[in-house]
């Protein structure tokens, strides 16, 4: 073990300060597929981290990229949900070293901003949400053929190395299994979230999940662990129910069962008494549908899934004059480098189970057959290991 520890301080000795060339998958252009690439990785600038990729997880946000549902320049290097190991730090950089195992986050925590300095807030000033896709200096540190490759939310983690700033990685337990935890930079965490911190769930309330994918399910986990008595979950494919059920669901519905409005059916199924719901899906519609079926004076309402850009929604001002509350929620509602290292301690400490959401784990390599799984409903997490 020691020589092992030795071996890997000589290697990322001997990589320090110099351009590292490996393997990514780089997205050319939209709706195109992953081209695996090797691609040249620049050291880190002052206030910059190098990191070693572990493990990376496929989210549907990767996806909006390359279906143009979100914006963003190309060439890019998408992923965002991974667990790493540092392998060099730039210059004034004091909150991690080589070796430290870390998740980066693609909602950072400058700790400067007003979104840091409020207790309620999370979205720091440095999230990358219009697709800028450089650091905080304005430039990238990938190429390939000899053209900038760009970032992509601050992370960039479908590729064995890459460069974030230091507000952008948050240093996690050594014991932490990065095919797991991975998890918690992303998908996991929002869900979870969701429940707990931004609707905070109360104990003996109902709750409806529109949307049972791997956040959706995530939501579930935090519905029940605060203490939800009725877990209703929703979705067109029936095929999810059954995971939905093992997670924590009481019951599942698809809307196709009935040619009532779904609003109608839930308050029918529960005596008009639906405390919560959540939109895991990014649907105009459904985010309409999740709000009119929240009891109409202390219902509240989170959307969760990623809305489509550019869409406007019209609905009702009557669903939120009789008292309802429509909330959003980025990443759960949880400040990232705060946060993020407590949930992998509560993770270890056996708080929650994230093997029900990973389905499946393939080499790096195999990143389209990952997307394949995405677009087929087969997979609820793919992890990607290197």
């Amino acid at each position: 073990m020691v020589t092992e520890i030795q071996n890997q301080e000589k290697d990322r000795m001997g990589t320090a300060g110099k351009v590292i060339k490996c393997k990514a998958a780089v997205l050319w252009e939209q709706k195109k597929p992953f081209s695996v690439e090797e691609v040249e990785v620049a050291p880190p600038k002052a206030k910059e981290v190098r990191i070693k990729i572990l493990a990376t997880g496929i989210c549907r946000t990767d996806d909006h990229v390359i279906k143009g549902a979100m914006v963003s320049k190309f060439p890019v290097i998408v992923g965002h949900e991974a667990t790493g190991v540092v392998e060099s730090t730039g210059e004034g950089v004091t909150t991690v070293k080589p070796g430290d195992k870390v998740i980066p986050l693609f909602l950072p925590q400058c700790g400067e901003c007003n979104a840091c300095h409020n207790p309620d807030g999370n979205l720091c000033i440095r999230s990358d949400v219009t697709g800028r896709g450089v650091l905080a200096d304005g430039t990238t540190r990938f190429t390939c053929k000899g053209k900038p490759v760009y970032h992509f939310m601050n992370t960039s983690t479908f590729t064995e190395y890459t460069v974030v700033d230091e507000s952008s990685v948050a240093k996690i337990d050594d014991a932490a299994p990065p095919e797991k935890v991975c998890l918690i930079g992303c998908g996991f965490s929002t869900g979870y979230g969701a429940a707990v911190k931004t609707a905070k769930v109360t104990p003996g309330s109902t709750c409806v999940v529109f949307g049972l994918g791997g956040v959706g399910l995530s939501v579930i986990m935090g519905c029940k662990s605060a203490g939800a008595s009725r877990i209703i979950g929703i979705d067109l494919n029936e095929d999810k129910f059954e995971k939905a059920m093992a997670i924590g669901a009481t019951e599942c519905l698809s809307p196709k069962d009935s040619t009532k409005p779904i609003s109608e059916v839930l308050s029918a199924m529960t005596g008009n008494n639906v405390g919560y719901t959540f939109e895991v899906i990014g649907r105009l519609e459904t985010m309409v549908d999740a709000l009119a079926s929240c009891h109409m004076n202390y219902g509240t309402s989170v959307v969760v899934g990623a809305p489509p850009s550019a869409k406007m929604l019209t609905y009702d001002p009557m669903l939120l004059f009789t008292g309802r509350t429509w909330k959003g929620c980025v990443f759960g509602g949880w400040k990232s480098r705060d946060d993020v290292p407590k949930l992998v301690t509560d993770f270890l400490a056996k708080k929650f189970d994230l093997d029900q959401l990973i389905t499946h784990v393939l080499p790096f390599k195999k990143i389209n057959e990952g997307f394949e799984l995405l677009y087929s409903g087969q997979s609820i997490r793919t992890v990607l290991t290197f």
